[in-house]
């Protein structure tokens, strides 16, 4: 088993940045594909940004060029760096993990709300 805790949520405004954190604990290992994903009020959960063992990455359009996703393996943290942020960024935001070559992500964290003010 693998357990994800995310933080760095908050309430900003249109322009200004956060940077999430996922910590990852248990059956950790650097192999996994770790993942970022946002769920709006009434709309369904949407992948935002992913990054492999190796450090190769894939973002939404939306999010292409504001956000930067990395990680840490020495201290099992994935990080998502959002500049720039828009009003419909607002979401709570979940951390996912799963091994490479699965389609699903296995391991999910409780979200952190991030809220951006006109």
């Amino acid at each position: 088993q693998v357990q994800l805790v995310e933080s760095g949520g908050g309430l900003v405004q249109a322009g200004d940045s956060l940077r999430l954190s996922c910590a990852a604990s248990g059956r950790t290992g650097s192999s996994y594909v770790m993942g970022w994903f946002r769920q709006a009020p009434g709309k369904e959960r949407e992948f935002v940004a992913s990054v492999t063992s190796g450090g190769s990455t894939a973002y939404v359009n939306s999010v292409k060029g504001r956000f930067t996703i990395s990680r840490d393996n020495a201290k099992n943290t994935v990080y998502l760096q959002m500049n720039s942020l828009k009003p419909e960024d607002t979401a709570i935001y979940y951390c996912a993990a799963k091994l490479p070559g699965r389609q699903r992500y296995d391991y999910w964290g409780q979200g952190t709300q991030v809220t951006v003010s006109s």
